[in-house]
């Protein structure tokens, strides 16, 4: 730590330029120091006992849980440097767990988190990184306020409601889907002038209608995974406008034929349609020119009108939308195994099309480094406010660990 002592002041000098107060500025400094520093638990109490003459446990604790200042602020500025530094393809949206035993946390419920792989009690935070294929950075965070917390909601838990003061959570905050606090967040990452080229998503964002539809409404590109069960009509079919009998209300235009499953449409196309892709280099050992093996697959890429409730229609006309319909369907399986959806354009070549689908592998490796090394999940406190401050300030670490990496390397990452 001591040989970067001096860059981690000048960058956290950076992002907390805008506090009024020379406390605050220290404080948010030891804090992020803390979280860089050697030690597997990074909470307040043993990140106090390796900060030196910066370890003052009730300082630290005291900025991160109850001190007034906004961490939209310490985002945004982190937004603008790494939006320079990363030059990113895509904003990756995704949501992470963190596990509780106890129930006295804002917004702690038993819920389903990937981290775990079940239901279970935890927190669920929704997070938007900046991406290419080289880096990545955490730029927006907000936590996830399940209903049974919500006093509107008829799912509303008596004692969680009562516990909403004493956690510190906002009288104006309620329960929100995930997707329509990802779509919050994109509103507020372009406020601050962040240019969003591309969504991406898993299947817990992209098989909402309304997250795709909120996308296009704000004129952005996106790649989302989708479940294959959703229905879709083929490119090439049309709606049909009945005769008019002349009497009554004048038929509806229809499509002939019923919409097919996004996975039937894929068998339909044959396994004859899959072309292989490399997509990335991977972790393993090979042959490439950076000796690491090529992440490689099958894939097959559909012309297709997503049909079904809410899907946006082109126009005022009954006419669907026309999509990409993009599967991965590998050489030794019977069926296709993972699908997306996207409104790229349709020239899109189909190994550009598959790298920016996958490259929602950026966010989980963020995730990784984050819980791992810098102690994402390792937040004690209770408070609404806490937990946004904690999550920034790990982001802000993460940021740092990846500038320092990036100068360090600056020929590899541009060849990545």
């Amino acid at each position: 730590m001591a040989g970067v002592r001096e860059d981690l002041e000048a960058f956290a000098a950076d992002l907390f330029d805008g506090f009024f107060r020379a406390d605050q500025r220290r404080w948010g400094q030891a804090y992020v120091r803390g979280l860089l520093l050697d030690g597997r638990r990074k909470s307040v109490e043993p990140m106090a006992a390796r900060l030196g003459e910066d370890g003052n446990r009730q300082a630290l604790a005291h900025f991160i849980t109850s001190s007034p200042w906004d961490p939209a602020h310490v985002r945004a500025r982190l937004a603008w440097r790494m939006q320079d530094v990363v030059g990113p393809e895509a904003l990756i949206v995704d949501d992470t767990g963190f596990l509780k035993d106890g129930d006295a946390s804002a917004c702690v419920s038993r819920q389903y988190t990937g981290t775990a792989g079940k239901v279970t009690k935890c927190q669920v935070g929704v997070s938007l990184h900046l991406a290419r294929d080289h880096a990545s950075a955490a730029v927006n965070w907000r936590l996830f306020l399940p209903a049974s917390w919500d006093p509107a909601s008829a799912q509303a838990d008596a004692d969680r409601v009562g516990r909403r003061t004493r956690c510190g959570i906002p009288a104006g905050v309620g329960h929100v889907e995930k997707w329509q606090l990802a779509l919050d967040m994109i509103d507020e990452t372009r406020s601050w002038g962040v240019a969003i080229p591309l969504v991406v998503a898993d299947a817990g964002y992209g098989d909402a209608a309304a997250f795709r539809d909120g996308l296009e409404e704000r004129k952005l590109f996106y790649a989302v995974g989708i479940s294959g069960r959703h229905t879709a009509q083929p490119a090439d079919a049309r709606p049909v406008q009945p005769v008019y009998a002349g009497t009554g209300r004048p038929p509806i235009a229809h499509y002939p034929e019923p919409a097919r499953t996004m996975k039937d449409l894929v068998i339909a196309a044959g396994r004859t349609a899959a072309r292989p892709v490399a997509w990335r280099e991977g972790s393993r050992l090979g042959r490439s020119r950076s000796g690491f093996k090529r992440m490689y697959s099958r894939f097959v890429a559909l012309r297709v009108r997503p049909a079904g409730r809410g899907v946006r229609r082109a126009g005022d006309t009954a006419e669907l939308s026309e999509r990409w319909l993009l599967a991965e369907w590998p050489a030794g399986e019977a069926e296709p195994v993972q699908f997306w959806l996207s409104n790229l354009p349709s020239g899109m070549p189909l190994a550009t099309l598959v790298r920016l689908a996958k490259l929602r592998w950026r966010i989980e490796h963020d995730y990784r480094e984050m819980k791992q090394a810098l102690g994402l999940a390792h937040f004690e406190g209770r408070t609404w406010n806490g937990w946004h401050h904690h999550v920034t300030l790990v982001s802000a670490a993460h940021a740092f660990c990846t500038l320092r990496r990036l100068a360090h390397a600056p020929k590899e990452a541009a060849q990545a």
